[in-house]
């Protein structure tokens, strides 16, 4: 299983697009406005099952720290069985006393770090790209509740597209053992 966060914010990302010439789109968006939605998701691959799977939260106008991420993982652990690898980069949100315990708690829960700087290795990142340079692109939500909407949406989307998750295997460059990647390939 690896996992990942990202941000989102309600400020459009500006693209050029294919609108007909004269005819401008014009994206309204109160000025100034920093309203965020973070996001935690974790792709998995189960060996036995030759299953990929998507597991996401959102946090409308908030960060994700070692609390929120220990907490995810709790929920995530009750619809997983066996041991789990949880393979995931070494930010902040990884660390502290909350992750401690989760892991004392479940002993069949095993992490691994990917090494420092490396977010093409993790198969997450490729579903980010995907999200923010193709369909949050020229998007310009009211609030943070509608871009909740949005990415819960799509995220909801994306767990049932297995063909999209495999993909995010195959972009990264992560390294996956010859058993796995027949399964991803």
């Amino acid at each position: 299983m690896l996992v990942d966060e990202t941000g989102c914010l309600v400020a459009p990302l500006v693209r050029r697009t294919q609108a007909p010439r004269g005819k401008t789109p014009i994206l309204k968006q109160r000025g100034r406005h920093r309203e965020k939605v973070s996001v935690i998701a974790a792709l998995s691959l189960s060996p036995g099952r030759k299953r990929v799977g998507l597991y996401a939260q959102t946090h409308p106008r908030s960060f994700i720290n070692s609390t929120k991420t220990a907490l995810f993982l709790r929920q995530l652990l009750k619809h997983l069985r066996g041991r789990v690898i949880l393979v995931w980069d070494r930010g902040n949100m990884h660390k502290g006393p909350p992750i401690r315990k989760l892991l004392a708690d479940y002993p069949r829960l095993e992490t691994e770090f990917l090494p420092p700087y490396a977010p093409d290795l993790n198969p997450v990142e490729h579903l980010w790209r995907h999200l923010k340079l193709d369909r949050l692109v020229n998007f310009a939500p009211d609030d943070a509740d509608q871009l909740d909407n949005y990415l819960t949406d799509y995220l909801d989307d994306a767990k049932h597209d297995t063909r999209r998750l495999k993909a995010c295997f195959r972009a990264s460059k992560l390294k996956l053992p010859k058993r796995l990647r027949t399964l991803a390939g």
